[in-house]
């Protein structure tokens, strides 16, 4: 008997200790959530394996959880998909369909016209015109029509349009009142409405970037093409098409499908900014994957190389017709200065905008 009340007597002395350290672990618990909602954020070490792995994604979501964001200044397009299902919403998103497969549409193989060389509007004014620092269209709205120095004139939407067809699709121009321009000119103007006339939104057009202090190096930007962008883009600069044949997965960069060279990014200071901040695939104007002097090398190699050529404009005085207000690298004659063509091209920059700027 007296065994018996022993063993029972265990048994809850058993059951009290499970239920002490029940209670024990849960005060630790609490107490521990209590001191991190107390401790401040910035002063939270996360342990070193974290940090070397993790750490950019872990403090991210600290700071998210944790802090104020800072508040977002950059330039955004308006989201396409909060169109209304009107007609004027149906044109502007036919338009941004232009604009991304142009090939599809208006390529060798389009289905409405063959008039250009297989590549697409978006291959140079990344996604759709509303990347920043992409080539975007967030300026177009509130600057045409305007006075272009390029022409001589002043110029509409769909001239603008039609220069990019001649020069980057090295095609021909459509006509205006045509549905597929309509549609162009509606999306572009849709992308920018919210941009004020005068007003310069931060991730507009091009990103800025130092000049070199000698000439851009064609040998030296043939290593970087070949360590960082013929992967993409091909050994020959040829590109890479879809797996319909009818448009570029990642353009050619040169040769009889590119753009011409009466195109802007012919001219190496916006090839330079425009590899800067987008290229190499996954780059981003606040991470980017080359220097400002990679930048530059590489565009002297890529437009070092054969192309189509745009001979009337260049040759025959359309383009520049007042030949001093030529950027400071257009690369071809005559100009309003003793510079040759090779150092318009090339540089170094900084006597002819010197000189350029003494003029003024």
């Amino acid at each position: 008997m007296k065994q018996n009340k022993d063993q029972e007597f265990g048994g809850v002395l058993v059951k009290i200790s499970r239920i002490v350290s029940l209670i024990t672990f849960a005060v630790v618990l609490l107490l521990g959530l209590v001191i991190l909602l107390l401790v401040s954020p910035t002063s939270v070490k996360l342990p070193e394996f974290a940090q070397s792995n993790t750490s950019d994604t872990i403090v991210d979501a600290i700071a998210a959880n944790t802090t104020e964001a800072p508040a977002d200044d950059m330039w955004h397009a308006a989201d396409i998909d909060e169109l209304p299902a009107t007609p004027e919403g149906d044109q502007i998103r036919y338009g941004r369909e232009l604009i991304a497969h142009t090939a599809q549409y208006l390529g060798p193989e389009g289905s409405v016209l063959q008039i250009s060389n297989g590549m697409n509007c978006q291959n140079c004014h990344l996604d759709a015109g509303t990347k920043p620092f992409g080539n975007n269209y967030s300026r177009v709205a509130s600057t045409y029509p305007k006075f272009r120095a390029r022409s001589g004139t002043e110029e509409d939407v769909v001239k603008r349009v039609n220069d990019c067809f001649e020069r980057s699709l090295n095609g021909q121009p459509l006509e205006a009142d045509m549905k597929e321009m309509q549609a162009i000119v509606a999306y572009i103007n849709w992308v920018g409405k919210d941009v004020k006339k005068d007003e310069k939104p931060k991730g507009a057009g091009l990103i800025d970037i130092e000049l070199l202090d000698r000439a851009a190096s064609p040998e030296k930007g043939k290593l970087i093409y070949a360590q960082k962008c013929q992967v993409c883009h091909g050994e020959e600069g040829e590109g890479q098409m879809m797996a319909d044949g009818k448009e570029y997965q990642y353009p050619p960069l040169w040769g009889k499908h590119s753009y011409n060279n009466g195109a802007g990014l012919y001219r190496l200071s916006n090839f330079a900014k425009y590899v800067k901040a987008n290229m190499p695939l996954g780059a981003t104007y606040d991470r980017p994957q080359l220097t400002d002097e990679e930048s530059w090398d590489l565009a002297a190699y890529v437009n070092s190389i054969p192309r189509p050529v745009k001979t009337s404009d260049n040759t025959k005085g359309k383009d520049w017709p007042d030949i001093s207000k030529k950027p400071f690298d257009h690369p071809f004659g005559p100009y309003a200065d003793s510079f040759s063509e090779e150092q318009h091209k090339f540089g170094p920059y900084q006597e002819i905008i010197a000189a350029k700027e003494k003029k003024k």
